[in-house]
């Protein structure tokens, strides 16, 4: 799906992804891309960060919080901030205008690869040293024996060990756990960190798989690999 409001723009996308064997459905604003893609999810989405009614900042928030398709921003603001706020917000990958098609169908290709092996990878439960999330039955086992989970504590395993190891910011788990909110802050993310650690943990007070990262964030790890430091957060 290419949600683009400039029409020629739009024509010429398609007519190189049909010519790479894609199927490409054409939208021209943000609601639309939003009722598209709940009616019918993509494989890929090539979202224009300057859209009308909603723009693609906002689309991109909705969508990522809803669905885990991924998203290839088209922006004219390329500023280190646009494109880090975009990738915050989950997107994949980030395409600045003006564009060579060349570049644009090899960032396709490329995150449609990455998206098929993360498929493949997590087809089955994560584990990550004692812990196993199963996404498919909904269940925390902890060696073995079921841990009970709310949603969002699971949301929030599920998420670190998809990729132990690596640091996520509170603002990134924030976003995958509750989406944007004035009414929810970073601080729901660390309530959450605290109410898992008495649930996983031997001792919550020296955690061994949820680590805290000192300024940072948040990262889940096998017990006894370098970890990271404990600072005022739970």
């Amino acid at each position: 799906m290419v949600a683009e409001d400039d029409p020629k723009l739009a024509e010429v996308l398609r007519r190189y992804l049909e010519r790479e064997g894609y199927r490409v459905t054409l939208v021209g604003d943000g609601r639309q891309a939003i009722d598209s893609v709940r009616q019918r999810p993509p494989d890929l989405l090539i979202l224009d960060l300057m859209l009308p009614i909603v723009d693609g900042w906002d689309v991109c928030r909705v969508l990522k919080r809803e669905t885990d398709i991924p998203i290839l921003l088209l922006t004219a603001r390329s500023t280190q901030d646009d494109i880090v706020l975009g990738l915050d917000l989950g997107a994949e990958d980030y395409v600045t205008k003006p564009f060579g098609p060349r570049e644009l169908m090899a960032r396709v290709r490329a995150t449609l690869r990455r998206r098929a092996a993360a498929a493949e990878a997590a087809a089955g439960p994560l584990t990550v040293g004692p812990l196993t999330i199963d996404a498919e039955r909904h269940l925390v086992a902890l060696a073995g024996a079921a841990v009970e989970c709310t949603p969002a504590e699971f949301r929030l395993l599920e998420v670190l060990a998809a990729s132990p190891g690596r640091v996520y910011t509170r603002a990134q788990l924030l976003d995958r756990l509750h989406g944007f909110s004035t009414y929810i802050t970073e601080r729901t993310v660390d309530g959450h960190v605290k109410n898992l650690r008495k649930k996983i943990e031997r001792d919550p007070g020296r955690p061994e798989l949820l680590l805290t990262v000192y300024g940072v964030g948040y990262k889940l790890e096998h017990p006894g690999a370098p970890g990271g430091e404990t600072d005022d957060a739970p």
